[in-house]
This record gives C-alpha cells, structure tokens and sequence, in this order.
C-alpha cells in the first residue's frame, strides 16, 4: 500500500470532518442555521466582538451577521455591550443561555456520531484522542484531558 502524502491525509481529514459534521446536523433535527451556532463558538472562545469583526470571524456578510445578531439577542443567546474603546460602538458577547445551549448542540452533535464509533478498541480510541489533541491545538481549540 502507498502511504499518502501529507497534503492527502489533510484533505481527507477536512473532507471527512465536513461531512461527519453535516451528516450529525442533519440527524440531531436542529433547524437553527449553522451560522447561529459558528458564531457562537467565536463568541464563547474570542470573547466579545464587535459586528465587524464577528462577520468576518463567522465568514458572513456584516448584513448578515446584523441579522443574525438579531435573532440571537432576541432569543437572548447574545447581548450588546458598549464598546469601552469606542462608545459609538457595541460589542457582542456570548451569554449564560447562549453558553447553555452550545454546550446542548454540541452533546447532541456528539450523541449522533457516537453510534458510527462504538466497535472501536481502547487503541483507536487512543489514536483518536491524540489526533484530536492535535487538531484542537492546531485550531486553538479547549480540550478536556
């Protein structure tokens, strides 16, 4: 067998992980768009933001973001604070419930993975954590040991 190079084993993590997440989205049943739950995730690890730099965090457009924000303050996820550098700005920040209902999404994206995983041994278990503590070290993402 021919060892793959580095630029395939990437391209087939990022392929396989996009659609391992897109396939648990579509399980879990959630009908909140996956922009909503992005910018969360900036939210909780960026702190508070203003909507410029959280559109283009988020990948949107600033109108896009503007609506989006929006729907998250209404539905009380987010909150607007004033800009201290800059009181004619605002900053947007990731509240409790905001925090609470990550934490729900992403148990719920992980229940429905879980099942494509449950034949494997300690050993692969292990090969995955550490290429998980990679990943997550690589995209400064938080880990649990």
């Amino acid at each position: 067998m021919v060892k793959p190079n580095r630029d395939e084993t990437l391209e087939t993590l990022l392929v396989s992980v996009n659609r391992l997440i897109r396939s648990a989205l579509q399980a879990t049943g959630h009908t909140t768009s996956t922009a909503v739950w992005r910018t969360l995730g900036i939210l909780e690890s960026e702190e508070a933001l203003r909507l410029g730099e959280l559109a283009t965090a988020s990948r949107v457009s600033q109108p896009t973001m503007t609506r989006l924000v929006a729907g998250m303050t209404a539905d009380g996820l987010t909150a607007r604070t004033v800009d201290p550098d800059d009181s004619r700005g605002q900053l947007i920040q990731i509240t409790d419930v905001g925090r609470e209902r990550l934490v729900a999404w992403r148990a719920a994206l992980t229940s429905t993975v879980g099942p494509l995983f449950e034949d494997l041994g300690d050993d692969d278990w292990d090969v995955l954590h550490h290429a998980s503590a990679l990943i997550a070290a690589r995209a400064r993402t938080e880990t649990t040991a």
